[in-house]
């Protein structure tokens, strides 16, 4: 199995259980989430409640709660949304802080094509969400999350190059 860290606060964002498609050159990645139910499992042992004395509500789960696959497998945290200019300002930073920590080809890809990826987030920053990882270091990378339209699970998005392949 293969976990992806941020580069920058060695959080864990993802794995490669979570399958991703390359977006502006390689610079982003999309990545698929999903609403799951989460929480105790109502097992049927083949009694019959009502001829029990149980009531209509009896095996309806209270602790049961919806989450996103991703942000609950990675103990993502959502952040307050960006405007404008603090979006700029945080990518700004973001950019040179990560090149710092890159070298050779992924760092000329990454100069190459990092504008448009962040052009490619500036136009759909009113729908999105912001993640940071669990130790939500202010220096981190920042995990997108939008949903296309019509579409009822969430869609994520990951600077690549912002991300550490670790084998586990």
């Amino acid at each position: 199995m293969l976990v992806y860290q941020d580069k920058l606060s060695g959080d864990e964002l993802l794995s490669d259980s979570f399958p991703y498609r390359e977006l502006e050159n390689g610079v982003l990645w999309e990545v698929d989430g999903h609403w799951v139910v989460q929480g105790a499992v109502d097992v049927d042992i083949g009694a019959n409640p009502s001829a029990e004395g149980g009531g209509d509500d009896e095996g309806v789960d209270d602790q049961a709660v919806k989450v996103v696959d991703i942000v609950d497998t990675f103990r993502l945290q959502e952040q307050p949304a960006f405007d404008k200019k603090q979006f700029i300002s945080h990518m700004k930073r973001y950019i040179k802080n990560l090149t710092a920590k890159l070298e050779g080809d992924d760092l000329d890809v990454f100069k190459k094509n990092v504008e448009s990826a962040t052009k490619y987030l500036l136009s759909k920053l009113k729908d999105l969400q912001f993640f940071v990882g669990e130790s939500m270091h202010d220096d981190g990378g920042v995990v997108f999350a939008y949903y296309k339209e019509g579409a009822a699970d969430p869609t994520f998005l990951y600077f690549a190059h912002g991300l550490k392949e670790v084998k586990c």
